[in-house]
């Protein structure tokens, strides 16, 4: 049974359909500025918790470990019902993680919304994850409004005086416009500021219930003294008689985000690049309820008794029981029927007859799901564009299972833990039976681990976690020849770094890192404008992760015939670098010359891809490969008097410290420090502080490793992999 109200039970199957009344949207923040707390109240108003623990019960934390560790883990789904003048609205909100580690979820939620309340706390201000979050929102053209939280922690721990309350709040308004105009796309700049004047900042406490904006100030007579006066002389129920929280937000919400229809106008181009002036595409633009279904999975959890369960947002069409939809990008060869449909309403789900475009839905039966898989009742559907997600995993643990007889269960449970957080990577060696478990930090693996043993009841070893390295050159190298094992096939490679702005604009998906390149005259137009010259950009034959191939050769009898068999040799060589096995990363590959044998059968794939494979290993290796760490940034809010035990602390692990700034008696010290160095940091630097630490890291990007620490890195990591303890010579791959 869920616990929505039954009138909003009835109501919301009802308000759906009511594409202009419905507000899709995130709460996104920093970790513990208060999301989680703030959706208390809003579920209140749902009338699913009592306004007496609202704030207190941490309702959308309902898995035992966020419950555990007082934080958000998960996105968390509920649909409200809300007045604004007159008029009823439906809100799909989404409660998401602030810690690092789960960073990839915010990006997920930020495909399925369409607006965000960012939260930014008032002792601590605009933090390091507060960019990172508004940066995922943007990305996707998510519009934001400001919530500016625990101003009763400023009144009474601060004890700031009204004047210099205000003063925060200017500071807090102008750093998150200062980053909205950093990120914003070009067509709304200057339109997508917050201010206090329009009522697209509020401030106030979820822990006690109350907000304030300057329409609400206007509407209930109000002001900001009263606020101050009975905070600050402890009478916060009386407050919130008087400042309804979710009053305040909701009404910024509907006044401020734009409904479905609005969104998908501009943000379909985005996220979608198939054709939008017919078909699907344009009912899609206009989202259209009776049309051909398309539909985003963003997230999938796994249900004891209702097996997987995918949710994601609705972009035209409906959600029925019994219809067939197909995965887009596999021209109909994969056909998934929707066996219910619901909403979710935090831990609990409203089962419904049908969703309609413009919502958010959560379906069962939908086998081949995966965050990020599009799916239709049109089976040549375009597939929306990939997510991409902010940080990369770069912690690894090996597991294995203590009995032999639970294996064949850990490599299924390892594959629905894969498919339940997109952020993690598993590999899974069946001969060996050891499996590799990434993820983004230290607790991102713990918790997974956790889970495998506790949720899934397998009983499993778990390595000590080590960091995932990339590899590449830092200049051109001189052209290396790779043979076939038979000799009568050769490759001439040469291999130079990419330009930081081309690596950039793949990261963030300006160029597409995919097989397929659909449009090679805008792909050409877009190199040349960041440094290719006119004949590279004219000669990529595919993108793979953040690597481009090139066909520089000119007449080369039977290259066309073998160029995807020379593409799966290049991918793999991407894959698994000649130094240390690690994935290569910003690489250009230029492939310059090739003698093919004449007879097909003497240049198949058992002496192309291999062949391939060398000339890439060997021009790396003659050009001299590096190893790259993975850097987090790291900030840390501290009294004054522990400053030079912080840098001491970080200094030992290889930091470089970037800034120190000092606010009255507290200090903000931001450093960069290698992810290999900052295992065990939280409880070091709680000791260093005794413990007067507020302190996050954001990823950093990959960096390389200091020369004197390559012999012995790459040592260490090719012994754990199996592999002889000196990296190949070009001459091996020459041979």
């Amino acid at each position: 049974m869920t616990r929505v109200r039954e009138d909003l039970a009835a109501k919301i199957p009802v308000m759906m359909h009511k594409t202009d009344m419905i507000r899709n949207i995130g709460i996104v923040a920093h970790i513990h500025h208060g999301k989680t707390t703030l959706s208390d109240n809003l579920l209140a108003a749902a009338g699913m918790i009592s306004e007496e623990i609202a704030g207190k019960q941490l309702y959308l934390n309902f898995d035992e470990q966020e419950q555990a560790r007082c934080l958000t883990i998960n996105n968390a789904d509920v649909s409200i019902v809300h007045e604004f003048e007159g008029k009823e609205y439906l809100i799909n909100l989404i409660d998401t993680p602030g810690h690092v580690d789960f960073g990839g979820d915010v990006t997920r939620a930020m495909r399925a919304v369409d607006g965000a309340v960012v939260l930014v706390c008032s002792v601590e201000g605009v933090m390091a994850q507060t960019e990172t979050v508004l940066r995922q929102a943007l990305k996707e053209k998510v519009k934001p409004v400001l919530f500016i939280s625990k101003v009763d922690r400023a009144i009474k721990e601060l004890k700031l005086t009204p004047e210099q309350m205000i003063k925060r709040f200017t500071d807090i308004i102008r750093d998150v416009n200062i980053l909205i105009d950093k990120m914003v796309p070009d067509e709304f700049k200057d339109k997508w500021h917050v201010g206090v004047m329009d009522g697209s900042v509020a401030f106030g406490s979820a822990y006690e219930n109350w907000a304030l904006s300057m329409p609400y100030m206007k509407k209930t007579g109000v002001t900001f003294k009263d606020i101050f006066d009975l905070c600050s002389t402890g009478r916060s129920k009386e407050l919130a008689q008087k400042a309804k929280i979710n009053d305040v937000v909701f009404d910024m919400v509907v006044k401020h985000l734009p409904n479905p229809k609005e969104a998908q106008h501009y943000r379909l181009p985005q996220i979608w690049k198939g054709d939008t002036t017919q078909g699907i595409g344009k009912e899609m633009l206009a989202c259209t309820e009776k049309a051909q279904t398309s539909y985003m999975v963003t997230d999938i959890t796994i249900d004891p008794h209702a097996g997987e369960i995918a949710t994601g947002r609705l972009f035209s069409g409906k959600l029925v029981k019994g219809m067939d939809l197909y995965v887009a990008g596999t021209n109909g060869k994969q056909i998934n029927k929707v066996q219910s449909v619901s909403l979710f309403m935090g831990p609990e789900r409203l089962p419904v007859e049908e969703v309609v475009a413009g919502n958010i839905a959560a379906c069962t039966g939908l086998k081949d799901a995966i965050a990020g898989v599009s799916l239709s009742t049109d089976p040549t559907m375009e597939p929306f564009e990939e997510i991409r997600h902010v940080s990369e995993p770069v912690v690894t643990v090996a597991i294995e299972t203590k009995k032999m007889g639970d294996l064949p269960k850990l490599i299924e449970v390892m594959r629905k833990v894969a498919k339940e957080d997109a952020s993690l990577k598993v590999e899974i060696n069946q001969e060996t039976g050891e499996h590799l478990l990434s993820g983004m930090g230290e607790l991102h693996i713990e918790i997974t681990t956790f889970r495998i043993i506790n949720d899934y009841k397998v009983d499993i070893k778990v390595s000590e976690p080590v960091v995932v390295y990339r590899e590449t050159v830092l200049q051109r190298g001189p052209e290396f020849e790779g043979k076939s094992p038979n000799k009568h096939n050769k490759f001439s490679v040469i291999v130079e770094p990419l330009p930081e702005a081309v690596i950039k604009a793949i990261k963030d998906g300006t160029i597409p890192a995919d097989k397929r390149i659909k449009d090679k005259k805008a792909l050409a137009k877009t190199l040349e404008e960041l440094g290719f010259d006119k004949d590279e950009s004219k000669s990529v034959v595919t993108i793979h992760k953040d690597t481009i191939l090139l066909d520089m050769t000119k007449g080369i009898q039977y290259l066309n015939e073998t160029m995807e068999l020379f593409i799966q040799g290049f991918e793999e060589a991407i894959n698994k670098g000649p130094r240390a096995n690690e994935q290569v990363m910003g690489l250009k590959v230029m492939l310059v010359d090739a003698a093919l044998h004449e007879d097909a059968i003497h240049r198949g794939p058992a002496q192309s891809i291999p062949a391939s494979r060398n000339a890439v290993n060997g021009a790396m290796v003659a050009t001299g490969v590096t190893l790259l760490e993975p850097m987090h940034r790291v900030e840390l809010n501290v009294p004054s008097d522990v400053v030079g035990n912080v840098i001491q602390e970080l200094q030992h692990r290889r930091a470089v410290i970037e800034n120190i700034d000092q606010h009255g008696d507290m200090s903000m010290v931001v450093g960069k420090a290698p992810v290999a160095e900052m295992f065990g940091f939280a409880s070091a630097i709680r000791s260093a502080c005794a413990g007067k630490v507020l302190w996050s890291t954001s990823f950093a990007g990959f960096e390389p490793l200091p020369r004197e620490l390559m012999e012995k890195v790459t040592t260490e990591i090719r012994t754990r992999k199996g592999l002889k303890p000196e990296p190949p010579t070009a001459m091996y791959y020459a041979e």
